[in-house]
């Protein structure tokens, strides 16, 4: 009797999160398909959203925290004049009020949320109060008022202009409630709004015409065929510089034992030497050996985060 193959070491999976999908049901479906009990995601989606959500599997469930500090680009369709309590269409309208805005209006209304703002994330969210989420308060009819917290928006744009309903695109930082900005953006304009449809187009270098749908995903369970459609743990921190560490320094990292790296050549390759400056590391075939930080006081390498060969 043939040994099973061995399984992956892990990988990052690109997923086309339907409407109506929690994020949480999604880990269910990967588990189940591929018998891997390690699974988690990058970065809720709502149910009313959909695209890319970046599902974990095995070891690379350890850089979750990278993925979530990755840009996001999100496609919004705002409704003008009806305002909900969860700030999206799944809420109970609030008030509602005549629109009269010109595009030149939204446009500049549109052009005070970008760059770093502060924003109050909606009482309807996952954030803890107690240890409870914030939702479970609101749907109790608690008085909920989350702080205001800063986020980064870098760009905004008008796609369309048909009121009652726009359409927006937002390149943001973690932690941005688009919600929130469609609440913040009605209030601006004197309307109240809410966000009627979303779409998240893009996280980092993961697009969403690279996403895998549902039934895509479930033909990879059926043939067996679902590792090849996981993308390296390294596809996912392509935002720290790489260093190429040398071989007789190699094995102590991969055994969690610093090392002080002295190839000039690789060292420049990585960048200025600073405090905590974090790295991908790879062997000199080209493996990755895992995240490596540097310690000035120090000067030696330390493995933060190191991932099995192969």
């Amino acid at each position: 009797m043939n040994a099973p193959p061995p399984a992956p070491s892990g990988g990052i999976l690109n997923f086309n999160k339907p409407r109506g999908r929690t994020s949480f049901s999604v880990i269910g479906l990967v588990r189940k398909g591929t018998a891997v009990r390690r699974v988690g995601h990058a970065g809720t989606l709502d149910p009313m959203a959909e695209g890319v959500l970046l599902v974990c599997v095995g070891p690379a469930v350890r850089i979750t925290e990278y993925l979530m500090d990755l840009p996001k680009v999100y496609r919004g369709t705002v409704h003008l004049g009806i305002e909900t309590d969860t700030y999206d269409a799944e809420g109970k309208v609030v008030t509602t009020h005549d629109v009269n805005v010109s595009e030149a209006a939204l446009r500049e209304a549109l052009a005070a949320f970008s760059g770093e703002i502060e924003q109050r994330p909606p009482a309807h969210s996952a954030i803890k109060i107690g240890g409870r989420p914030a939702y479970e308060r609101a749907r109790k009819g608690e008085e909920i008022e989350l702080a205001p917290r800063k986020v980064t928006v870098h760009r905004l744009d008008l796609l369309r202009f048909e009121p009652p309903e726009v359409e927006i695109e937002v390149e943001c930082s973690r932690g941005t409630y688009v919600r929130s900005l469609a609440h913040d953006l009605g209030q601006s304009l004197g309307c109240g709004a809410h966000l009627s449809a979303l779409t998240r187009t893009r996280v980092g270098p993961f697009r969403l015409e690279d996403a895998l749908d549902e039934a895509a995903l479930e033909a990879t369970f059926a043939g067996g065929t679902w590792p090849d459609v996981l993308q390296p743990i390294d596809c996912g921190l392509t935002q720290l510089p790489s260093l190429t560490v040398p071989i007789e320094d190699e094995k102590d990292l991969r055994h969690g034992q610093s090392a002080r790296i002295d190839d000039e050549e690789a060292l420049r390759a990585a960048g200025p030497l600073s405090d905590a400056l974090q790295v991908r590391g790879y062997a000199e075939d080209g493996s990755l050996i895992g995240i490596l930080r540097y310690d000035a006081a120090t000067e030696l390498w330390h493995p933060h985060k190191i991932f099995p060969v192969g």
